[in-house]
């Protein structure tokens, strides 16, 4: 797999890498990612055509789910924490 080029954004980090005859653009955003894969076709044959199909509102629907996930490992550690305090009350 071979990186292809970057999409600039102020908040997201976004790679594109190539590998058979496919695409994986992975947006980063702290310490959670999200990588879509897409085959190449008549429609994304390069970087240009993926800056495209990686709009405004693709990006915003992303920034969406990396709070979801930023969340749901939040909720994770709480429940560890808590099993730990648990713990330590029953010792």
């Amino acid at each position: 797999m071979r990186i292809v080029g970057k999409i600039p954004h102020p908040y997201v980090k976004i790679t594109v890498f190539a590998f058979n005859m496919r695409y994986s653009v992975k947006l980063e955003m702290g310490q959670v990612e999200q990588t879509y894969k897409i085959r190449h076709s008549d429609v994304i044959e390069n970087l240009e055509d993926l800056s495209k199909l990686v709009d405004d509102q693709l990006i915003e629907e992303c920034i969406v789910h990396f709070t979801s996930m930023h969340k749901s490992m939040e909720n994770a550690y709480k429940r560890l924490r808590e099993k730990e305090e648990e713990q330590k009350n029953e010792a």
